[in-house]
């Protein structure tokens, strides 16, 4: 008897758990994985539903671990789907529905390949399971909340794989072994209003927030590393609230959002953007202040043993070698890099958060396959 993993895909699609609402998924999950021998434990915070299962002991010998989510983003208006979007519904061969393919199905096929194989070849280690519900959100507390847990009760993971869509067209093509990091700053430039017929009267504070952002945006970060592109400042908003031709306003803001490689931090990156706001004000006399969230670090798991054995197991299912990447936005894996070697690799991303997001139903069992090889490849002592 084999676990469904295109079952599983359906069943956990059928849960409507838009974050932050649970919607069923992570119970699912707690009551398959118990009855599979896990030993299970809810790790919710703040109202956010987690999961960590584990098989085996987790100090004899060595813990592999997944990490996935449950949480989807909002259908938009469902009257835009072509099938109901928590219908699962597989028409030629192929399952549509919100989070067919960012990510239950990826949950779905690592579930299914760690139950399959504990119960006939049971490893000489340990199998973790981590699963959030706040992927989608802040994510302050799932992964995080997780990993906390984790720490506090003496759990612990010696690698993990992240089973996040990462292929931009073809299975087996592509896997993230880092990220980008990313924050934002909201820019609030403040001066004095006045007529526009009479600025001597008043304190623009267009010029001076049009004069700070352009130093930002005409900065050139660095040249790219080893493994990352360039880093990157866009400028996302820019906006005054103000309705009349005749008014120099009193206020504008603006927002940045910068994504940087490992030759950065966000704390090297804050004194920058604090120090050209000073410079800002003391020429012009008008005061920009800044609010900055910084949503992940960057971070690379160097190739090697992690990056070598997915590499092997995608290549033999596929016929790929995935190409090792750090392009993308921020995932769960920014947290778990924290705690073990991470690296994250699943489905084509194609249709991830669209309207019709859906997913070809051969390759959530082509996923299983590779995640099945990969739990050999780590225990070859199995059984």
């Amino acid at each position: 008897m084999t676990t469904d993993a295109v079952a599983l895909t359906q069943a956990l699609i059928r849960c409507p758990s838009v974050t932050p609402q649970e919607g069923g998924a992570i119970e699912l999950m707690d009551q398959l994985l118990s009855e599979a021998g896990f030993v299970t434990q809810r790790c919710d915070r703040n109202g956010i539903a987690n999961l960590f299962a584990r098989w085996g002991q987790g100090r004899n010998g060595r813990t592999f671990g997944f990490n996935g989510h449950t949480d989807v983003v909002p259908v938009g208006d469902p009257a835009d789907w072509t099938y109901p979007p928590f219908s699962a519904e597989i028409v030629d061969g192929v399952m549509y529905g919100r989070g067919a393919c960012d990510m239950k199905s990826g949950v779905a096929a690592f579930a299914a390949a760690a139950i399959d194989f504990v119960r006939d070849t049971p490893p000489d280690g340990s199998i973790a399971i981590a699963i959030t519900g706040d992927e989608e959100g802040d994510g302050v507390d799932g992964t995080d909340a997780i990993l906390d847990w984790m720490q506090a009760n003496g759990e612990r993971m010696d690698h993990c794989l992240v089973g996040e869509p990462t292929s931009p067209e073809n299975m087996g093509e592509m896997m993230k072994i880092g990220r980008r990091g990313s924050m934002s700053a909201w820019i609030t430039a403040t001066g004095c209003q006045g007529h526009s017929a009479y600025p001597h009267r008043a304190l623009n504070p267009l010029p001076p927030l049009v004069k700070f952002l352009d130093r930002l945006a005409s900065r050139e970060l660095d040249q790219g590393t080893d493994h990352f592109d360039p880093s990157t400042l866009a400028i996302v908003t820019i906006d005054t609230g103000n309705p009349a031709n005749n008014v120099i306003p009193a206020k504008a803001t603006a927002c940045v959002n910068i994504r940087f490689n490992d030759a950065h931090n966000s704390g090297e990156l804050t004194d920058w953007l604090q120090r050209e706001a000073q410079q800002i004000s003391r020429e012009t006399g008008v005061t920009v202040d800044m609010r900055i969230k910084v949503s992940g670090e960057s971070f690379v798991t160097p190739p090697g043993e992690l990056s070598d054995l997915i590499a092997a197991a995608a290549q033999a299912e596929t016929g790929r070698t995935p190409e090792l990447s750090t392009t993308g936005g921020t995932s769960d894996a920014r947290f778990v890099k924290n705690h073990c070697p991470v690296v994250e690799f699943g489905l084509v991303g194609q249709s991830m958060h669209q309207v019709d997001e859906c997913v070809k139903v051969e390759q959530i069992e082509q996923l299983k396959a590779i995640y099945t090889r990969i739990l050999h490849g780590y225990f070859p002592n199995a059984g």
